[in-house]
């Protein structure tokens, strides 16, 4: 089939990560590009790479994750998001399908990702219908300090502190449009921030530290240290934060975002 014959498609989607040993396809475990690329292949006799606008890792959720694949240009994007949603397990779901040009790359194209941390305050959010898309913490924390961490985050600076060992040729740096801690509901907070791109891990160690902070574990300048310098005192970051609380909510390209915002 020659690509006058086939169309390139941008998928918006939603998927629990909890069974998911992340984004990738692995050839022992199951993985969201996996399940996405079992399905495009019965709906089109064809394996086809489904690429990602970013690797989620193990347990980490989505609700705005955009994909793209070519298939025949038999499917309309409306024909097709019915027949894919047909088939897809029931962790994943695609919101929105797009008919986009051929040299469009989910990834590469990307400008910013939002991702949001749900953490629960309340005793209601070790609800079985919640806890697994939170981090239960159950006692106060001064969002005072946390406000003021978050505004500390914003700006181009080098994370190499807030990363998972093991990236060198992707660099440290990464320019943090915005962050904010808000209401979640009457269960507890919730953490946004949008970037023009992450380290491995980022986000939660970035989380674990000012949680930390806001329980009184550590000092508010530790954070300070930690992003300009890498250290503090010969003391890295907190733990991080578990997976389950870390959602990919939208992903931005020039002139629109694809997913919610």
């Amino acid at each position: 089939m020659t690509s006058e014959e086939e169309t390139s498609l941008a998928l918006t989607l939603h998927y629990d990560g909890g069974a998911f040993f992340g984004w990738q396809s692995q050839s022992e475990e199951r993985t969201v590009q996996g399940e996405l690329e079992i399905a495009v292949e019965r709906l089109t006799a064809t394996h086809r790479t489904v690429m990602g606008s970013g690797r989620t890792d193990r347990g980490v959720h989505a609700t705005g994750q955009v994909a793209a694949v070519s298939v025949p240009i038999s499917w309309t994007p409306a024909a097709f998001c019915k027949a894919i949603n047909a088939i897809l397990p029931d962790d994943i779901w695609i919101k929105d399908v797009q008919a986009v040009p051929a040299a469009f790359h989910p990834r590469y194209d990307a400008v910013a990702r939002t991702y949001v941390y749900r953490i629960g305050l309340k005793e209601e959010a070790r609800s079985p219908f919640l806890r697994r898309w939170c981090w239960c913490i159950q006692q106060p924390l001064d969002q005072g300090l946390l406000e003021e961490a978050a505004a500390r985050i914003v700006g181009d600076h080098s994370f190499v502190a807030f990363a998972k060992a093991g990236q060198p040729e992707r660099g440290t740096r990464c320019t943090v449009r915005s962050t904010i801690w808000e209401p979640w509901e009457e269960l507890g907070l919730t953490f946004t921030i949008t970037a023009n791109r992450y380290l491995r891990h980022m986000v939660r160690y970035l989380v674990g530290t000012m949680v930390e902070i806001a329980r009184g574990g550590r000092p508010l300048d530790d954070l300070f240290r930690l992003i300009d310098q890498g250290h503090t005192r010969g003391r890295g970051t907190s733990g991080p934060a578990p997976a389950q609380g870390l959602f990919l909510a939208s992903v931005e390209y020039p002139g629109q975002a694809l997913g919610p915002t």
